[in-house]
């Protein structure tokens, strides 16, 4: 039964362990005295970071698309990426984007079609990260939105802009999540 105890600890954590420990207890057991306790392995469930799932928009102005731009200081890499976020428990995917996008720009979108979903594994300033994103085509409600060259994104230090698509596609600028400029056709 001690041994139950340590493998509740290295898988679950320590935490479990106790508790693991108590009941071995209260059951007459008697392993207390001889319960070796561990710190939990680094792969543990609990030391797993989970897959976030984010909703992004592919709103575009001709050949641009609306992104903002951020830097990875330890790859040294400048990367664009459309506006989104994550999807909160509860919340649809589409309900999410729009949220997003009052939070954001304090602006209304319209989602239209779902143009793929992509999964991307990644490292942002050295961590590892994993998200399933969904992608989908979206419009501005106010038209003049689209004359705008530069939105402030309002809960971030970024700016939105529009970039032409050809600067992804010739590798000027850097577009993510990986696989989206494919899911574009030019005309898209």
């Amino acid at each position: 039964m001690g041994i139950v105890a340590v493998a509740v600890a290295g898988v679950f954590g320590v935490g479990w362990a106790w508790l693991t420990v108590g009941v071995l207890v209260v059951a007459g057991g008697g392993w207390l005295g001889r319960g070796v306790l561990r710190e939990p392995r680094v792969d543990s469930v609990i030391a797993m970071p989970a897959i976030r799932p984010i909703v992004l928009a592919v709103i575009r102005r001709g050949s641009a698309l609306l992104v903002f731009e951020a830097r990875d200081e330890v790859k040294g890499e400048t990367f664009c990426r459309p506006l989104g976020g994550g999807i909160e428990f509860g919340e649809t995917s589409q309900d999410a984007l729009v949220r997003e996008f009052r939070e954001e720009l304090d602006a209304e979108i319209e989602v239209k079609q779902l143009l793929g979903v992509l999964e991307n594994v990644f490292t942002w300033q050295d961590r590892p990260g994993h998200e399933i994103v969904f992608l989908y085509a979206a419009e501005f409600a106010d038209r003049g939105r689209y004359e705008r060259d530069e939105m402030k994104i309002l809960d971030d230090p970024a700016t939105a802009r529009w970039v032409d698509l050809a600067e992804f596609r010739e590798g000027r600028k850097i577009l993510y999540p990986t696989g989206l400029i494919e899911l574009l056709s030019p005309d898209q």
